[in-house]
């Protein structure tokens, strides 16, 4: 009796410890941003959330684990733009399950990464080589934009949405690119050499302008001067014509030139380095100089007077 009471106890243990691996066991837990994929006795169940959650022992059984997050992933497309360049574009696709298509997520596709990556083929190779290099890199946005439209029609019917498609470069061949660097040096070189060229020209324009403003004042200057000038000798003369009676205006004129050559002489001895060479003369010079500075005026004035349609020049020439 008490080997059989043993044998009972013994059993009844094993029994309690069967059911609670039963009962425990048929409670499983799902990671927030996931969903577990629950089948019964092979056909799909239910999609059971994030949390605590039960399946019927020996009948249910959760074969699957698929995350709700964002996923992406790289593929390189190589193709040839219309003007014959072969390029390389780094596409990269992101992508999710939909919620409320766990379901076809799961059992319509077996790779989700090779079919989106093939129809990012498709969509690439049916636009870029219907373009040249230049366009290609201007419609980047473009092409990317028309690459997500594309696949997230597609991959609907799959339970996937596309959440954004980013291509971050264009690769040409190593040559073509730098035969563009060189082309593109080129053409700055050549801006850059207008560039030089108008600033000359602007500098040029300009010094013209301040030496022709220069000459102008310049002009005005000495036009002024010589009007202060005149000035002045018309005053002295008549002072002196009132101070000295009987003088003339010849013997003031005289009596100027006569100043002027000794304060020359006075300004060349005061400075000692002058190159200035003095030829032997005598202050009487200043007479004869006076003379010939009169009558090349009064010639001049006479000739202008003449100066008419049939005039005479001296020798009885007609002009």
């Amino acid at each position: 009796m008490d080997s059989m009471g043993g044998v009972l106890t013994i059993f009844g243990v094993i029994i309690v410890i069967f059911v609670l691996g039963l009962v425990f066991g048929s409670f499983f837990t799902v990671e927030t941003a996931q969903v577990a994929i629950v089948q019964r006795l092979g056909k799909f169940a239910r999609v059971a959330g994030p949390g605590l959650n039960w399946k019927t022992p020996f009948i249910e059984a959760v074969v699957r684990r698929m995350s709700m997050k964002v996923q992406q992933f790289d593929v390189k497309v190589e193709t040839k733009t219309q003007d014959n360049v072969f390029v390389q574009i780094p596409v990269s696709i992101q992508y999710k399950v939909i919620p409320e298509s766990v379901e076809a997520a799961f059992y319509k596709l077996t790779d989700p990464v090779k079919q989106i990556e093939s129809m990012v083929y498709n969509v690439v190779l049916g636009h870029v080589p219907k373009m040249k290099l230049d366009d290609t890199f201007l419609n980047q946005a473009a092409i990317a934009n028309d690459l997500r439209d594309s696949l997230d029609g597609s991959m609907k019917e799959y339970g996937y949405s596309i959440v954004k498609v980013l291509i971050s470069d264009i690769v040409p061949d190593q040559k073509v690119k730098a035969a563009m660097n060189d082309i593109n040096a080129a053409q700055r070189e050549r801006e850059a050499t207008v560039s030089r060229a108008e600033t000359n020209k602007l500098l040029l324009v300009k010094q013209a302008e301040a030496e022709a403003e220069s000459k102008r004042l310049q002009g005005e200057g000495i036009a002024n001067q010589r009007k202060a000038i005149i000035s002045g000798l018309k005053d002295s003369v008549e002072d002196f014509a009132k101070t000295v009676p009987g003088s003339t205006p010849q013997d003031v004129m005289q009596l100027v030139l006569m100043t002027q050559y000794f304060d020359t002489l006075k300004d060349i001895a005061a400075n000692d380095r002058t190159n200035t060479v003095l030829i032997p003369h005598t202050p009487n010079t200043l007479t004869d100089l006076f003379g010939q500075i009169r009558n090349a005026v009064i010639t001049g004035t006479e000739m202008t007077k003449h100066d008419a349609p049939g005039a005479l020049f001296p020798g009885g020439s007609q002009k």
